[in-house]
């Protein structure tokens, strides 16, 4: 093809950060802004990258193939996924890359741009098969996680490729369910502070399987997903102090998801119920997890004392945004109060379809 356009969205966490490692479920969403990638074919052997948001341009040969990658270079990383499936670049393009996700901020612009990429590759080289939505989103996991030995999960990827809102059971027993529920009064807020992603979550991920596993020795049929949470104290007790907030978090976390499928499910979305369920999910993530930082703090209280019916902090922390339900009547006030806090920027969320090729 000559001219390719390929575009993925940026996703947030409703319910379920933190879990996806310990092959746990989420409740996510693609939301409207985008990673787009337009292709035009040219003479060489060369993909020909320019990264203007970033102030980046790359050469790529086509049969770039590299036993030793970078971290974080999703690009190269594709490519040998690719090949395994038979995609075998022929030809170079000449690559525009430009979005409108805020760079390090939470919402995905890395596996959005690794959507994109591989759903351009495909439509280019084929074979078309593999575009569709799943095998879409488990290429991407392919090449994001697994290729680079990375401590991440499931759910950028398939958010971001599935779109809509999705509950995703990410362990063994893989599947997921689009919920049709929409969530009106999504605001995102970034804090402009970079999120950190590989220490942290080679951190909390290592912990937690550790106080799991420690739990098992005590108590050898303990699963997350049997677990009573009015129990907690019996699996504590296994535990050493350090890893307790670890095992009550994802206890914890695993509890609010499950109910918030319950109100997804239900004929009409109750927001206040939704909010509250946000709100404790938040509370695991900074007093257990910790993983905000100050400014989130801040933006977190403004926007509840300014009339918001839930809050959390999105992705992996140490920075990035948060994401804030609202009904219709405080938006406004809402957003001012988070500018006042000092984010970066506050805008309003649509649910997006999906990864997709704009013909």
């Amino acid at each position: 093809m000559k001219e390719i356009i390929s575009i993925a969205p940026g996703r947030t966490c409703l319910f379920g950060d933190h879990q996806d490692y310990l092959g746990l479920p989420i409740i996510a969403c693609a939301i409207d802004k985008h990673i787009t990638i337009k292709a035009t074919i040219n003479t060489t052997n060369n993909f020909v990258i320019d990264l203007p948001d970033i102030n980046q341009k790359r050469i790529i040969p086509i049969d770039a193939n590299e036993e030793n990658l970078n971290p974080g270079d999703f690009l190269k990383s594709s490519l040998q996924v690719l090949r395994r499936y038979n995609c075998i670049p022929n030809s170079g393009y000449t690559i525009l890359i430009t979005g409108t996700i805020p760079i390090n901020s939470g919402t995905s612009s890395s596996s959005a741009l690794t959507v994109a990429w591989i759903q351009f590759l495909i439509k280019a080289f084929g074979p078309e098969t593999l575009l569709a939505p799943e095998k879409l989103s488990q290429l991407a996991y392919e090449a994001e996680v697994l290729e680079l030995n990375a401590p991440g999960g499931k759910m950028d990827q398939y958010s971001i490729g599935l779109g809509n809102i999705i509950y995703l059971e990410t362990g063994d027993q893989f599947s997921y369910q689009v919920l049709k529920n929409p969530v009106p009064g999504l605001i995102m807020a970034d804090s402009g502070v970079p999120k950190e992603t590989t220490a942290l979550l080679h951190r909390l991920k290592t912990n937690s399987w550790k106080a799991i596993q420690e739990v098992q020795k005590e108590l050898p049929d303990f699963k997350i997903e049997t677990a009573n949470i009015n129990e907690l104290d019996k699996y504590l007790k296994s535990l050493p102090i350090d890893l307790q907030p670890y095992l009550e978090a994802a206890i914890g976390n695993y509890t609010v998801t499950k109910n918030a499928l319950l109100e997804f499910k239900k004929d009409k979305l109750d927001l206040v119920a939704i909010g509250n369920l946000m709100n404790k999910h938040h509370y695991y993530l900074k007093e257990l997890l910790k993983i905000t930082v100050p400014k989130i703090d801040v933006m977190i209280d403004a926007a509840l004392s300014a009339g918001a019916l839930g809050a959390k902090i999105v992705g992996s922390g140490g920075g990035g945004s948060i994401a804030v339900i609202t009904d219709e009547k405080n938006k406004d006030k809402i957003t001012e109060a988070l500018i006042k806090a000092g984010s970066k920027s506050v805008y309003f969320a649509n649910v997006d379809s999906g990864a997709r090729i704009i013909e």
